[in-house]
């Protein structure tokens, strides 16, 4: 039998050794040795021997590069294991690559400067996927920095969510782990890498436009107070059900990322959480600098959008295999059932191979900008030219 350009699997063993073994015989089985790229995630009760774990995967499958982390919980195909011993194994043949790990360093004016990104490659990158520190990396800062070096570049992945505070994380590239900064894979043009993320978000009313603005203090939508801009869309828009679970779920205000769309839709729209209200002046906080003259749409968040948006970020697509970097809210802290977004992603791909984990921020495009998201599916599909 051939072996296969993708493969995935899953161990609960709280033995690490063991659990290591039983994931490296079947990614042996199907891929061989010597894949190009292996992504490893462990839950926190084998953060400890992570080490270990990498030491194994080198030994046994000699991957061309290795990026990992320990994780709140862990993603295989079908399955998602929250908070309890798991090792999560992803390996493929995607082509060229080039793994580094990256460091940020605060300048004296405030800005950040990154290091360790490649020189030369020897290809045109078609992704970056990374893994980084919450703690000690930036990322809002590096997807704003690639904008401007590597435009249209995207960036997928997650911070990891395997710490308590600072210098607990764990990063693993190649056969060494890291407690800072971020490990990185830039990814070839010989397979198509699609990035999806999906926000999770429900948009509600009109698309209006934000006329008056400070810093992250949005002050008039349509030329009226913000505030009461607010009450009348939902007012006009919104069920009693609906009202009622805002307390609980909470508003978000969602802008449109790329000017030139004159009608966006909710694909088009980043969304951020509203902070509050300025009684006051009727202004809105908002977890974002919007700029004046943004087009914006108000929306909630709960488990019913957040399932529907999945479902329709993934319609249509094929995929040979996925990553899967889901926020560490959802799950069945969000869900009433177990395994919703592997699910989901088998429902809509089919039994690809999964990796993947519980992210404290997930990394990934909207309108073709890179931003941090919270509460969001975002997702890297491989698919075979």
């Amino acid at each position: 039998m051939s072996p296969s350009a993708f493969s995935s699997a899953l161990s609960r063993h709280p033995i690490t050794s063991q659990a290591v073994g039983e994931v490296v015989g079947a990614v042996l089985e199907e891929v061989g040795e010597r894949p190009d790229l292996v992504v490893v995630t462990v839950t926190r009760p084998h953060a400890g021997a992570l080490e270990d774990v990498v030491s194994t995967i080198d030994a046994v499958l000699h991957p061309l590069a290795l990026i990992g982390c320990a994780a709140e919980s862990v993603i295989g195909r079908d399955t998602e294991v929250e908070e309890l011993p798991a090792v999560s194994l992803w390996a493929g043949q995607p082509g060229p690559l080039a793994a580094f790990a990256l460091t940020a360093s605060r300048r004296a004016d405030d800005d950040w400067d990154f290091t360790g990104w490649p020189d030369h490659v020897g290809f045109a990158p078609s992704a970056v996927l990374v893994l980084a520190d919450p703690f000690t990396f930036p990322a809002d800062e590096f997807c704003a920095v690639l904008r401007h070096s590597r435009p249209g570049l995207p960036v997928v992945g997650g911070y990891a969510s395997g710490a308590s505070g600072p210098g607990g994380t764990r990063l693993a590239i190649g056969d060494r782990v890291e407690s800072t900064g971020a490990v990185a894979v830039l990814l070839g043009p010989a397979t198509e890498v699609v990035p999806v993320v999906s926000q999770g978000c429900r948009p509600f009313g009109r698309v209006l436009t934000v006329t008056r603005v400070e810093r992250n203090l949005v002050q008039e939508i349509a030329g009226r107070p913000a505030m009461e801009c607010m009450v009348d869309q939902i007012a006009e828009h919104l069920g009693r059900a609906a009202i009622a679970g805002i307390e609980g779920n909470g508003l978000l205000l969602g802008r449109c990322v790329d000017e030139g769309i004159l009608d966006p839709g909710a694909g088009d729209l980043l969304f951020r959480p509203l902070l509050g209200v300025e009684r006051a002046t009727g202004a809105l906080s908002v977890e974002d600098r919007v700029p004046l003259g943004s087009a914006v749409q108000f929306a909630l968040r709960d488990a019913s959008t957040a399932s529907g948006d999945l479902t329709a970020a993934l319609s249509g697509r094929r995929a040979d295999a996925a990553l899967l970097f889901t926020c560490n809210g959802r799950g069945t802290r969000l869900f009433d059932q177990a395994d919703h977004d592997a699910d989901a992603v088998a429902r809509s791909l089919g039994p690809v191979p999964l990796g993947g984990l519980f992210a404290s921020g997930e990394f990934g495009p909207v309108g073709g900008v890179n931003f941090v998201h919270s509460f969001a599916a975002s997702l890297v599909l491989f698919r075979e030219r």
